[in-house]
């Protein structure tokens, strides 16, 4: 199963995250927005636990990778790898993996609710996420 694909869009940058279940589709969600950003970093690995709230499944999956913008923002961090530890449709924890980040070719500035949409599938689960650059 493919991690995410690229979705056209008019002004922002949108795409669709895959998952064989919900901890797999928010994983590969925040792989997404970093592999977007075509952000490269330094060799040495660090890794920082995070741990988001939410309202529901969607509120929760907005949280999780505007928290992840604003570590990389405040930290100057790129991370590569995601290992979810819970998830409930109100919280989530997780451990991250990254380094310093070294180059940034473009910048995500937010993670939107525009045509925000996690849904069951044949294949496991979706979710279309529009951010803001």
């Amino acid at each position: 199963m493919k991690r995410f694909e690229e979705i056209p869009h008019t002004a922002d940058w949108s795409f669709r995250a895959f998952g064989k279940d919900r901890r797999e589709l928010f994983e590969n969600a925040a792989f997404a927005i970093f592999s977007l950003e075509g952000a490269s970093s330094g060799k040495t690995e660090i890794s920082r636990t995070i741990d988001v709230i939410g309202i529901d499944y969607e509120s929760l999956l907005v949280n999780w990778l505007t928290e992840l913008l604003w570590f990389q923002e405040s930290h100057h961090e790129t991370y590569h790898r995601f290992q979810i530890e819970s998830l409930s449709p109100t919280l989530l924890r997780a451990q991250v993996f990254g380094a310093a980040m070294t180059q940034l070719n473009k910048v995500i500035k937010a993670v939107t609710y525009h045509n925000l949409k996690i849904e069951q599938t044949a294949e496991g689960w979706q979710a279309i996420v529009v951010v803001d650059v």
